[in-house]
């Protein structure tokens, strides 16, 4: 979804109370009951009753958003009404009621969806006792999710994550990431007169970072679809950076990195590691009718990580940059190697998939 979300009085005193008169409306009726049953079932009898299982996480989820805000506003309350929120108890608090939320969340999702996820942290290591900055690659449904479970849940770290400002429909999510360092990233085309740009955002999120901070960063700025991917490819042309253009075309499974936001973070502070994240299994879900299509998935997402400390890092901004195309051309290989689907060109005369 692209649609602007609407104002944050709106979001704040309609949406939001909203999703939990809704979840209020859904628990006692017979609707759960049958969509309860329908759950099991279909967990019991893989490839059918699509839309039971459907019908069944959107009122999960929607159940689930409401208990988040009930238990954002007791936290809101006993922060005397927000007045605390800012001090290190009420963030750490955040901090837990995010990767409760995310491990109820998960543990659903591999009940109704069959979905397995898999990670191979064997080249993970070394960054212990210093903050790090995290960078993916943008690719399926729900990619956002698995990392920050994996950011709060696995390697136990407050996280800070640049996110598309479109999740701020989600009540449960737009309160609490304005509750946890985050930043909400708005197309120019929608940006105000005098709001930062996107590497000036970037820049105070990283600044201060404490030892046990995470930044999440996908350079790429999207879910890759061959429309983006060529879009990119021109747009380096255009600037005239034609060897970065080529490189980025022996890259089929990726696109080619923006740049700024991940320099603009290790500047902010000078211990900042770097974990690069791969992962393949969900690439093929784009629009809803994929998804539609698949259930139930019964996939397996694939992780793979590999992280530099910061000593390892190049010191100049372009030996920096290089060495991230360099980590995006290890990220396409390991992909290749893992019989990842590649973001080939739109026929002509045929739309690609829609963003």
């Amino acid at each position: 979804m692209n649609v602007a979300p609407p104002p944050r009085w709106v979001r704040r005193l309609l949406l939001a109370p909203a999703v939990v008169v809704l979840a209020v409306l859904l628990v006692p009726t017979s609707l759960m009951l049958v969509l309860l049953v329908g759950g099991i079932v279909s967990w019991a009898l893989p490839g059918r009753l699509r839309a039971p299982r459907v019908l069944w996480l959107v009122s999960f989820y929607v159940v689930w958003d409401a208990v988040a805000l009930v238990a954002l506003f007791g936290l809101w309350v006993g922060s005397g009404f927000g007045w605390a929120l800012d001090r290190p108890g009420f963030r750490r608090a955040h901090v837990r009621l995010a990767g409760a939320m995310l491990s109820v969340l998960f543990w659903q999702v591999r009940w109704t969806l069959r979905l397995q996820i898999d990670a191979d942290l064997s080249e993970a290591g070394g960054l212990d006792g210093a903050p790090m900055l995290v960078v993916s690659r943008h690719a399926g449904p729900g990619d956002s999710f698995v990392l920050m479970d994996r950011i709060l849940n696995t390697a136990r770290r407050e996280p800070r994550v640049v996110l598309k400002d479109t999740l701020q429909w989600d009540p449960a999510i737009d309160v609490l990431l304005h509750r946890i360092p985050s930043y909400f990233v708005v197309p120019r085309s929608r940006r105000r007169p005098g709001a930062p740009t996107g590497t000036e955002a970037v820049t105070a999120l990283a600044t201060g970072l404490a030892p046990d901070s995470a930044v999440l960063l996908f350079p790429e700025g999207g879910n890759v679809t061959p429309r983006r991917r060529d879009a990119r490819i021109a747009a380096l042309r255009a600037a005239g950076e034609d060897d970065l253009a080529e490189l980025a075309v022996t890259m089929p499974h990726v696109m080619a990195p923006h740049v700024g936001g991940f320099l603009a973070a290790l500047d902010a502070t000078p211990t900042t590691g770097v974990a690069v994240v791969a992962h393949t299994g969900l690439e093929r879900l784009v629009a809803p009718r994929d998804i539609w299509r698949e259930l139930p998935m019964d996939k397996r997402l694939t992780l793979k990580v590999w992280s530099t400390p910061r000593a390892d890092l190049p010191s100049g901004d372009e030996e920096r940059a290089a060495w991230l195309y360099a980590q995006w051309v290890r990220l396409d290989a390991w992909l290749a190697a893992a019989g990842a689907p590649t973001a080939s060109p739109a026929r002509p005369g045929r739309r690609g998939p829609t963003p």
